[in-house]
């Protein structure tokens, strides 16, 4: 399965979108998406789930302002950012 992933900044606890990196990884689950996400962004053990609301989540690093969003991609997901990378 395929999902969609942004990283980006916060302000105030809320996405700031000052700067996004968006990813589409392959995974079996949510769980294993973010997991792969977090290797490739280096953030280690101050990742957290925030929210979840069935097909969306929402993490958050730890000491930092950054918070990443992960949602189940579709064939149109990768058409519609410039700038997206497979992870």
């Amino acid at each position: 399965m395929e999902y969609f992933a942004e990283v980006t900044d916060t302000y105030g606890g809320e996405a700031n979108y000052c700067w996004v990196r968006r990813y589409l990884i392959t995974a079996a689950s949510f769980r294993g998406a973010a997991i792969k996400l977090n290797k490739h962004e280096g953030f280690g053990r101050a990742f957290r789930l925030e929210s979840n609301f069935g097909d969306f989540r929402r993490y958050r690093v730890t000491n930092a302002a950054i918070c990443a969003f992960i949602s189940e991609a579709d064939e149109e997901t990768e058409k519609q950012y410039m700038h997206i990378k497979r992870i």
